[in-house]
């Protein structure tokens, strides 16, 4: 789990099966001081987070336990 500040959303025309419903959003990943770590990734809002909120980011198969059907796509 890494601190990320969500920069904005991605607009999808068509979603992988089970992801239909689920927003995506730009997320900045985040260093201890809160300083940008890497590159911008997306990721699936499961709090209804908006543009400059700060959310804790997962992946592997917690990802996917946070979206309504448990095995979709999302790492």
């Amino acid at each position: 789990m890494y601190l990320g500040q969500v920069s904005g959303a991605v607009v999808a025309t068509r979603k992988a099966e089970g992801m239909e419903g689920l927003r995506l959003m730009l997320v900045q990943p985040l260093s201890h001081d809160r300083k940008p770590r890497g590159t911008v990734v997306v990721a699936i809002d499961a709090v209804n987070a908006g543009p400059g909120d700060l959310v804790h980011l997962v992946s592997s198969r917690e990802a996917a336990l946070a979206c309504p059907k448990p095995f979709v796509p999302v790492d």
